[in-house]
């Protein structure tokens, strides 16, 4: 008995100093993770919709996750908000205040949101924005719309310093790894083409007239890891193009929440992930091809955020690691004009708003309301301030823009890249809403995402703009090294047991 014991310490003894000396003993990247709570308070307002909707349950938290890397030159935070938008405001408060704090450059900060729909109220209408409004249009925004929390928005802003804060004084000498993982089973673009010549959002299950997908998904799954010197996981970053709609019953971070439930059960960790959601304008769980019944909202979030953390943790246990890992960061800010309703749209919506809701159809009523909210704000602000930014991590960039963007362009900007790993990161540094193809405005082209509303308005070049220039900034930058496993030193000799002929008898 105590020779066993004796050999089983001597067994785990040695493998532990075989791990260690296997460890690099310095490494020129350091990495910190950290999170913070936004969990909104029930009572608050549900956002995502273009009316009112209230929170009467928790389900699970919000927060803020955050990586900063430090390669000795300089610093860069990544920010993934469970939030379903992060307002431009927000953005360059925070990043003011980092930079003071920390000594982070306000343009080496990226923050994301992760679009979930069953999170704190952060919009649509912002506090103040239509005070200079006719009354009729001030009531429309604030009684009826979805509007966002002035508090809560300052709660946001400071936890996402905080969490900056934190993840900065958890820097240590780390090992990166980077990899794709590919799932193309929970995420379908939910534009249809139909057999009128138009393209349809959500055309109905099954619909007889539907002939094919109108657009592409992006299976890629994008993973950091990020492990300290002596082996443990302290942190991952995760891109991936879904919408957050599963809404599994209340306040919730939605499927995301699954996806970090997923890495931290199979990996028996705490350490934060960094959930920044890919180009899915057009994409979500939805399946309107499929003859089976939808899951239930639970089940259906646990099915998303499951697959998409399982594939995740696929990546983790066997991607390469390194300690080198260069950074660099580029961003472009200038405008792009809205577009404008016809004058006599907006008085024809005058009218039925005025009638009042119940005398027309609701959808009608509420897209009247929204051609007059966004008369007003072409008036008041012609032009967005919009941002794309490409922060590079070694072999992997994040790329930047403020809109809920369609697919088709996230692959595009991947294509575009020098880098080996593409991460494009939707609805990051402000928000413009939707943000279509050209092709969706054409004659062959319609669905939801291309009406025009107080909350979707560029003009319909903004999506090229934003890659072409996405594209560009990845260029101007030069790709890190792909981590690689040590190479072996010499051929290994036969192994005795196998190098023997066939024995018959």
């Amino acid at each position: 008995m105590r020779l066993t014991l004796l050999v089983a310490v001597i067994f785990t003894v040695g493998s532990s100093l075989a791990l260690a000396a296997a460890q690099p003993a310095t490494s020129s990247i350091k990495a910190g993770f950290a999170e913070r709570d936004i969990t909104p308070g029930i009572g608050m307002e549900q956002p995502g919709g273009y009316g009112k909707s209230f929170h009467r349950s928790f389900h699970d938290p919000c927060k803020v996750r955050v990586a900063v890397f430090d390669d000795g030159r300089r610093k860069v935070a990544v920010v993934g908000t469970d939030t379903l938008v992060i307002p431009r405001g927000v953005v360059l408060e925070a990043r003011a205040l980092i930079e003071k704090a920390t000594g982070i450059k306000a343009d080496a900060v990226m923050v994301g949101a992760s679009h979930s729909h069953s999170s704190g109220p952060v919009g649509m209408v912002l506090p103040g924005e239509y005070d200079g409004a006719a009354p009729e249009v001030r009531k429309l925004a604030y009684e009826e719309s979805s509007t966002a929390d002035a508090g809560f928005l300052l709660r946001v802003t400071q936890q996402i310093v905080e969490g900056v804060k934190a993840a900065n004084a958890n820097l240590v000498p780390a090992r990166l790894g980077f990899g794709y993982g590919h799932e193309d089973k929970v995420g379908f673009n939910r534009r249809l083409r139909m057999k009128n010549g138009q393209s349809w959002s959500h055309p109905g299950a099954m619909n007889p007239d539907i002939l094919d997908y109108a657009g592409p998904i992006d299976p890629q799954v994008g993973v950091i890891g990020a492990w300290d010197l002596a082996g443990n996981l302290i942190g991952t970053v995760v891109n991936y193009a879904c919408h957050a709609t599963t809404n599994p019953g209340g306040i919730s971070a939605n499927w995301p929440y699954y996806l970090e439930k997923t890495i931290q059960g199979a990996l028996g960790t705490r350490a934060p992930v960094v959930f920044l959601q890919g180009a899915s304008g057009d994409v979500t769980q939805v399946d309107n091809l499929s003859p089976y019944a939808r899951p239930g909202a639970e089940e259906w979030a646990q099915f998303v955020g499951g697959r998409v953390g399982a594939e995740a943790v696929k990546v983790l246990l066997t991607m390469a690691k390194g300690t080198e890992a260069p950074l660099d960061v580029r961003q472009r800010v200038w405008t792009i004009k809205r577009r404008a309703p016809a004058p006599e749209r907006v008085a024809k919506c005058r009218e039925i708003v005025a009638a009042g809701r119940g005398k027309s159809d609701a959808t009608v009523y509420t897209f009247a309301k929204e051609i007059l909210m966004l008369d007003h704000l072409v008036t008041k602000e012609p032009a967005v301030e919009v941002e794309v930014q490409a922060i590079a991590v070694g072999p992997a960039v994040f790329v930047s823009n403020p809109a809920e963007y369609f697919v088709q362009y996230g692959l595009d900007i991947k294509k575009g890249s020098p880098f080996p790993f593409t991460f494009p990161v939707e609805l990051a540094n402000g928000i413009v809403g939707y943000v279509p193809t050209e092709e969706a405005f054409s004659a062959a082209g319609g669905g939801y995402e291309t009406r025009l509303t107080a909350y979707s308005n560029l003009e319909i070049t903004a999506g090229r703009q934003f890659a072409d220039t996405g594209i560009a900034l990845a260029k101007a930058m030069t790709p890190g090294k792909v981590p690689e496993r040590p190479r072996l030193p010499a051929p290994g000799t036969p192994w005795g047991y196998g190098a023997v002929q066939p024995e018959l008898k």
